[in-house]
């Protein structure tokens, strides 16, 4: 495992050739407001490399990405409803509980995993939220 810093694009595509000469290799891009900037060019290189990807949101499957799997973006937003709810009502924001995700979301890009030469498995394609054609 080897992980790439995504602070500017020089470094991006230098790193992700690199990493693209070792064999059997794949990312895994975490979320970061980075990989979001630079999420065309990490779907782009991973194209031309043809490395499959997984990213954290997805917006990166359709922008060409191959898969994503992460928290429901829109999920929090709505929960922070209650919160405001609750406080607006008297109790104190320190008082509530830290909540994290619990609803996840996953897409697949069928095309670019056929670029790719990849076979997606009836099972996972059952289980996506999303796939893409």
């Amino acid at each position: 495992m080897s992980a790439i810093d995504v602070r500017d694009a020089g470094a991006i595509e230098r790193a992700v050739s690199d990493f693209a000469n070792a064999s059997n290799g794949g990312l895994i891009v975490p979320g970061s407001g980075s990989a979001i900037v630079y999420r065309d060019l990490i779907i782009a290189l991973a194209a031309k490399h043809k490395l499959p990807a997984v990213y954290p949101l997805r917006l990166f499957v359709t922008g060409g990405g191959l898969a994503s799997y992460g928290a429901d973006s829109i999920d929090p937003h709505r929960r922070a409803a209650g919160y405001v709810d609750r406080i607006l009502k008297g109790e104190k924001p320190a008082d509530l509980p830290v909540q994290a995700p619990t609803k996840y979301e996953m897409a697949i890009n069928l095309k670019t995993a056929n670029e790719l030469g990849l076979t997606v498995a009836p099972v996972l394609l059952a289980r996506a939220d999303e796939v893409i054609e």
